[in-house]
């Protein structure tokens, strides 16, 4: 008997291994037939060597044009009509957009899309001509039998306000995709002759990372033999919100002020550092707080969506008001001035994420959805 088969559709395959591999590999354990379609950015290889069969689906992920836009549901329409997977999982948006449309067009019965944050086109309200397109496919695509999950409450709530929401959708809420307890464990803080804070992210405005730059500059004349502040992330400038490479090289000074590009190895990354910052504008559950949680960091961020939840105020970490860059700075400045509470807030953290964010959780939730379907 031939096993169900799972097809998993992401924008990119460093995404997918990131955020939704381990929950892949626990479902082809389980007996389902795995199949990744992704844009190969060349890690696809570290699918395949998992078992997993990998389809390179490349489309531009904040792409307008009409006629490829066209063609990109075209291709969706061949993959999903020559596989007819049992079940079908959208990951990132415009997969969970163009990936519902296609399904429902061909009838495919179970179908799982999760919403991780709205994208740039939702941050701030931005609703445009763009958004409003997008607003218009998503309600068709929704008019299904759905499994929606959500990683907060305020983008359920949102999406149901916009009228996207059916009653046929059955509503899931899970916490991120979770993070390995015995792979990002408690390490030892470095030295604290010197305060180092990261921003660990792709470089794109609606990261913050601006406010960051402009909270260093605030605290530069007073810290800089005391702080260290470093950007690690690509300049990802396929995206309209990303930053140039030019501006991150121009704001380096090789000191106080770095930016390192992409790190592979998030977990020696943390370790170097006391504070992990991400100033972010809107997310759905984002996965380096939820890491540097797991690693007993403190932690400062936005009281935006997504950012929120993983910060308990004042008890592992801060959260400041969306572009505030003097908020940003009298943040950090109260940590470096108070290094017992960076010891303080790193032991919440660590106890946070053991009692919200286990993997293992997260990975049994999906399967008794995957169950459900079937």
């Amino acid at each position: 008997m031939k096993n169900k088969s799972i097809l998993y559709v992401v924008n990119v395959d460093w995404f997918f291994i990131s955020h939704r591999l381990v929950i892949a590999e626990e479902a082809r354990k389980n007996g389902f037939e795995v199949i990744v379609a992704a844009e190969d950015t060349g890690r696809s290889q570290e699918i395949i060597n998992k078992g997993i069969r990998f389809i390179n689906l490349s489309f531009s992920r904040s792409g307008t044009n009409p006629f490829k836009e066209f063609n990109t549901l075209l291709k969706f329409y061949k993959i999903y009509s020559k596989l007819k997977p049992d079940i079908v999982h959208h990951i990132t948006l415009k997969p969970v957009i163009y990936g519902s449309i296609i399904a429902k067009l061909l009838n495919l019965k179970s179908v799982i899309n999760a919403v991780s944050g709205l994208g740039y086109n939702f941050t701030e309200g931005r609703i445009n001509l763009i958004s409003k397109i997008m607003l218009q496919l998503m309600k068709y695509g929704f008019r299904n039998k759905l499994h929606v999950i959500f990683q907060n409450k305020n983008d359920f709530q949102e999406l149901s306000e916009l009228q996207v929401l059916s009653p046929n959708n059955r509503i899931y809420y899970i916490k991120g995709s979770g993070v390995d307890l015995q792979q990002f464990y408690t390490t030892y803080l470095p030295s604290f002759d010197k305060i180092k804070i990261v921003l660990p992210s792709r470089m794109l405005w609606d990261k913050g990372v601006k406010e960051f730059y402009e909270a260093a500059n605030l605290l530069r004349a007073k810290y800089f033999d005391k702080i260290e502040f470093v950007l690690a992330g690509m300049a990802d400038e396929d995206n309209r919100a990303g930053l140039p490479a030019s501006i991150l090289e121009q704001w380096e000074d090789g000191c106080y002020f770095k930016w390192v590009g992409h790190q592979k190895d998030i977990f020696t990354l943390y370790k170097n550092f006391h504070i992990v910052v991400l100033p972010s504008y809107r997310e759905g559950m984002p996965k380096t707080l939820i890491e540097a949680c797991a690693m007993g960091r403190a932690l400062i961020t936005t009281d935006a969506i997504g950012c929120r939840e993983c910060v308990d105020e004042g008890i592992n970490g801060f959260k400041v008001p969306i572009k505030d860059s003097q908020s940003l700075a009298n943040a950090i400045q109260f940590l470096v001035e108070n290094p017992n509470r960076i010891i303080e807030m790193g032991i919440a953290s660590r106890a946070k994420a053991e009692k919200e964010f286990d993997v293992n959780s997260v990975i049994k939730t999906h399967l008794e959805i995957y169950n459900s379907c079937i």
